[in-house]
């Protein structure tokens, strides 16, 4: 990016760079990461994500803008020029920006891009959003149809409402690291710094802010005292319920907030986290080392499948698979699930469950509990998954979860996206009788 850039207008040259790849296949958090780097004030770095996550989440209406609009919409070959306008209308529409920055810094963009000679249509379409607003779109619009349509299948009631806490923006949790401070003690410190959060009796390390903050603005975050996670996942620790100072397995343990919650709620905890991929492992190693937690994991990059190369053959008395899935209970953290998942996925997916399944299940000690939990909402990869896990697999026992786990799922338990503010998240708990 030229370094002469006004600040602005460097921020939306990067919005539609990022918006531009994430379109063509790229993954937006990996974008990001390598985006939000070269951008210096803390606020145009916020700025930045915040355009990118509005302009996925109401990417189909604003194509639907722009075909009922442009004699000829942005066809492959406009693919920058299609980024920047959705990056324009997101300002003015979803983000709400004062229209006079938002216009002019969009359009000195498309001449640093070299489209000078399309800054006067980008000007227009901006001004026309800005004077009619964009046409509103049924939110199940930006699903493709295959995966429309198993939503359907699978929640024929609740659907709509699924499309619906998808398409927004979803609150702040906090995790309150346990072993620096309590849940109290840190809301008082955000409230000194004039941020206000909301606590709640279930979840005794959480806070959920509903305003939009960065994880550097709060207070003692890269000391540890806190992480950004949402409550669904927090949940994990308590579905999983390890006794005290209990062998525990992580078996796919990036990004690592899963585990460390783990570690921060019990001191003589033995934790066994693995991934199969080195550089995320490195991720999760930083990430345990800020908390403060690190000396007491025992990482591994391997393939939990894989037992033969890594186990030692001594049992687990605790074992979590937070398995691979679709990700289609968090499409609101993650707009780009809805450009880059297919039909295919789906079966290799459910595959790559079970396969993780009857690999580590004899890995758990008789009386060990093993949770299985995902962040989608697709019955093939959580209902039908558990029923066909347990129809096989002999010595399984299901250990029913209560109600604050979500509604009645089979022998699990399903929270979908909105529900309580949460992410959607599936737990099932099995325990070996012999």
């Amino acid at each position: 990016m030229a370094m002469n850039l006004p600040p602005g207008v460097a921020v939306r040259v990067a919005a539609a760079r990022v918006l531009q790849a994430v379109l063509q296949g790229r993954s937006l958090k990996a974008e990001l990461a390598a985006a939000l780097p070269k951008i210096a004030d803390p606020r145009d770095r916020a700025l930045l994500e915040a355009i990118c996550f509005s302009a996925l989440r109401q990417r189909a209406r604003y194509d639907a803008a722009l075909r009922a609009w442009m004699q000829k919409p942005p066809g492959p070959k406009d693919g920058e020029l299609r980024a920047l306008l959705l990056a324009g209308f997101a300002q003015l529409d979803a983000l709400d920006l004062p229209a006079h920055a938002a216009l002019s810094a969009t359009v000195e963009a498309a001449r640093a891009l070299g489209r000078t000679h399309q800054a006067g249509l980008v000007n227009a379409l901006l001004r026309r959003a800005q004077r009619d607003g964009v046409p509103a779109a049924d939110a199940q619009d930006a699903w493709p149809e295959w995966l429309r349509a198993q939503v359907r299948a699978d929640w024929p009631q609740d659907a709509e409402a699924i499309f619906a806490a998808s398409a927004v923006a979803a609150p702040t949790w906090l995790r309150v690291n346990r072993t620096r401070t309590s849940a109290a003690q840190y809301a008082l410190r955000l409230h000194e710094a004039g941020i206000e959060s909301q606590a709640f009796d279930e979840l005794p390390d959480a806070l959920r802010i509903d305003a939009p903050v960065s994880p550097l603005a709060l207070p003692g975050f890269g000391d540890g005292d806190v992480s950004v996670q949402d409550a669904a996942a927090q949940c994990v620790a308590d579905a999983l319920s390890a006794p005290g100072g209990a062998r525990v397995l992580d078996a796919c343990v990036a990004p690592g907030g899963k585990s460390a919650h783990l570690l921060e709620r019990d001191p003589m905890l033995h934790l066994t986290a693995l991934d199969v991929d080195e550089r995320r492992l490195r991720r999760v190693r930083e990430t345990f080392d800020r908390l403060g937690v690190g000396a007491r994991a025992h990482l591994l990059a391997a393939d939990a499948a894989d037992t033969a190369a890594w186990w030692n053959g001594e049992p687990f008395d605790a074992i979590l698979l937070d398995a691979p899935c679709s990700a289609t209970g968090i499409v609101r953290r993650q707009p780009d699930v809805l450009l880059h998942r297919r039909a295919a996925d789906l079966a290799a997916l459910t595959a790559l469950q079970a396969r993780l399944l009857d690999a580590l299940w004899p890995l758990l000690a008789p009386g060990g509990r093993l949770l299985y939990a995902t962040c989608s909402i697709l019955a093939a990869e959580n209902q039908a998954q558990v029923a066909a896990f347990l129809a096989r697999t002999p010595g399984a026992r299901v250990e029913a979860l209560p109600e604050s786990f979500g509604r009645d799922a089979g022998d699990g338990r399903q929270r979908l996206p909105g529900e309580q503010g949460m992410d959607g998240f599936f737990y099932a708990a099995f325990t070996r009788t012999g």
